[in-house]
């Protein structure tokens, strides 16, 4: 288990650095497309094409299963970069990538999860998450429905009341009880494929940002065989990787929809100066330009005790890290929620028109979302046993 847990090693670095900047990138596409994604409140499929393309759904695949072998920080990169031009398709990448560190992480010599990843890799799979149930909302460690055993073959009857991007996905990987008679709290992790699944759907996504995640909602019907049951209790796979995964991917997503917003304050206030002096807004600026630094040295140092942490499941469930993990969700989609303002403050009325080049309604909209995608409030109540048991700090470093 623990062996399985490592990090990969960074071979493609300097590869994907280079993909990443080069014209023609996916990144290059998902800012050609975003205003009308947003617009037309559609699934961004020229710049998902663009990151199949390039090879990027399969980043943290093993070279042994014909993936990259990249780390963490590859995918993080890629994720702000794409968070900067168009959310959507930034934080569709990020779900992706969550589900797939899971499944790479505790793989555990399963054959016919081995073979999926290969799969994943050689045609480039997009895959959907499903959490979100029923009348539990977000609280992803319970799970209502039940996988069902019968003539050697699982099943599962779930009512996903939003699923991102389930429409377009290729493979969804979803939590369920275990049994029937098993706990809420009692779950797996499975994985089910477009020809093991039928959706019927249930709700609609218009809303006022994340216009092209198209997290609509299904009744979702699935059967498989046991093998795409990953074998790890949720439990493990929820401390160890899908919250770690989660919260440092999508920080930098709502890191990267600050930073966009950022430098579109800066390139207006800079023309705004050379035409005729400061204008009101300008101290806004310095003030978003510290919040970028604050949230960028926040999830890099997140991201270092993580991998300090990587091999070692006691220390990855150790509350101290689950709690830090936590935290920096709740601290970054806070603080870049206040960037974004800060930023709009900058470019005063022309940040605020739809019609402008320094227009930031877009950005402010889509990032209004971080705080609710797992509420914060549900966050800090499910952390107030754990805070109550931990003494403060006594210095800067150390306890």
């Amino acid at each position: 288990m623990v062996a399985a847990l490592k990090s990969q090693p960074n071979l493609h670095s300097h590869a994907l650095a280079r993909k990443t900047t080069a014209s023609g990138s996916a990144v290059t596409v998902a800012a050609r497309y975003a205003d009308q994604v947003d617009k037309e409140g559609r699934f961004p499929v020229e710049a998902i094409s663009a990151l199949k393309a390039e090879g990027r759904m399969s980043m943290l695949v093993p070279p042994a299963l014909g993936g990259e072998g990249a780390r963490f920080e590859d995918v993080m990169d890629l994720c702000y970069a794409l968070g900067g031009v168009c959310s959507s398709t930034a934080l569709i990448f990020a779900m992706h990538q969550v589900k797939v560190a899971c499944l790479v992480r505790h793989v555990n010599g399963n054959p016919w999860q081995e073979d999926f990843l290969r799969r994943l890799a050689r045609d480039q799979l997009l895959l959907a998450s499903s959490t979100t149930e029923g009348q539990g909302g977000g609280n992803v460690r319970a799970s209502a429905a039940p996988i069902t055993i019968e003539g050697g073959q699982i099943g599962l009857e779930r009512d996903a009341t939003v699923m991102s991007y389930g429409r377009q996905a290729d493979a969804v990987v979803t939590t369920a009880r275990r049994t029937p008679d098993a706990e809420p709290a009692d779950q797996v992790l499975a994985v089910f494929e477009r020809a093991d699944y039928r959706l019927e759907g249930s709700a609609g996504w218009d809303t006022l940002g994340m216009r092209g995640t198209d997290s609509a909602g299904f009744q979702f019907s699935a059967k498989g065989v046991p093998e795409q049951i990953v074998s790890e209790t949720y439990s493990v796979v929820h401390a160890a990787s899908m919250v770690p995964a989660a919260h440092l991917f999508w920080s930098s997503v709502w890191a990267g929809i600050a930073a966009g917003a950022v430098e579109r304050a800066r390139l207006h206030t800079r023309k705004a100066m050379r035409l005729g002096g400061s204008p009101p807004g300008a101290a806004h600026l310095t003030q978003a330009m510290g919040l970028i630094q604050h949230l960028n040295a926040a999830i890099t140092a997140s991201l270092d005790h993580f991998e300090a942490r990587s091999g070692d499941l006691e220390a990855l469930m150790a509350p101290d890290f689950q709690t830090e993990i936590h935290l920096l969700k709740v601290e970054v989609s806070e603080r870049a929620t206040a960037a974004v303002l800060s930023a709009l403050r900058a470019c005063g009325l022309s940040g605020y028109r739809n019609d402008h080049q320094a227009s930031l309604g877009r950005a402010l909209r889509d990032i209004l979302s971080a705080p609710l995608m797992i509420n914060n409030d549900r966050i800090l109540a499910n952390l107030s046993a754990s805070v109550l048991v931990s003494p403060t700090p006594s210095r800067l470093r150390g306890a």
